[in-house]
Formats: structure tokens, C-alpha cells, sequence
């Protein structure tokens, strides 16, 4: 069974930087739609960023112009590249493919005022 793996999360100040990395056990990005989703404490999972099965990128409201998608398929992963960070973007983040198969574990965000 593909696994996913998150990972590149950590903690930042606001204004910062991170990347993250979700690296699929098999070529399930391919011609797959795929989405970073996140999850704040006390709240539900929420979609942030994805690609379309055609390869389009869409982004929430909430980070567009400041995170960008990206993927290698050679390498079977897909990047998150979050600037300006806010600590409203505090949250375990997390992909998958649509349709959805079974989650990883995430990677933690946290950003600092």
C-alpha cells in the first residue's frame, strides 16, 4: 500500500520560511489531483493548496500569493514553499491524493509571533 510521508515542518517566527515535502512510497502523484491540507488544534482539517489532476495549482484564500505548490515527479514528492508565515498558520500539515488513501502522520508548523 503507498504511504505518505510529511515532513520539513518546524518551528519559525513570523515572517519566516519553511518547506515542506511529501513524499509518496509509489508514482501516485501522476495524473492524481493532490492536496496540502492542515489542521490547527481544536479545528477541523482544512484544504490549504493542491494541484489538479491536469496540473493546475489552486490555493485557499488564506495563503495564496504567499505558499506555492510544487512537485517532482521524478522523486514521487510534492513541495509546500510557505513564506510570511503567520502564527494563524500554526497546524499539522498534511497531503494526500484525491481520491483520499490512507494519511501520514503530518508535519507540525508552528510560527511564533
Amino acid at each position: 500500500q503507498v504511504q505518505l510521508v510529511e515532513s520539513g515542518g518546524g518551528l519559525v517566527q513570523a515572517g519566516g520560511s519553511l518547506r515542506l515535502a511529501c513524499t509518496a512510497s509509489g508514482d501516485i502523484f501522476r495524473g492524481n489531483a493532490m492536496n496540502w491540507y492542515r489542521q490547527a488544534p481544536g479545528k477541523l482539517r482544512d484544504w490549504v493548496a493542491g494541484f489538479t489532476s491536469g496540473g493546475s495549482t489552486m490555493y485557499g484564500d488564506s495563503v495564496k500569493g504567499r505558499f506555492t505548490i510544487s512537485r517532482d515527479n521524478t522523486k514521487n514528492r510534492v513541495y509546500l514553499q510557505m513564506n510570511s508565515l503567520k502564527p494563524e498558520d500554526t497546524a499539522v500539515y498534511y497531503c494526500n491524493i484525491l481520491p483520499l488513501i490512507p494519511w501520514g502522520q503530518g508535519t507540525q508548523v508552528t510560527v511564533s509571533p
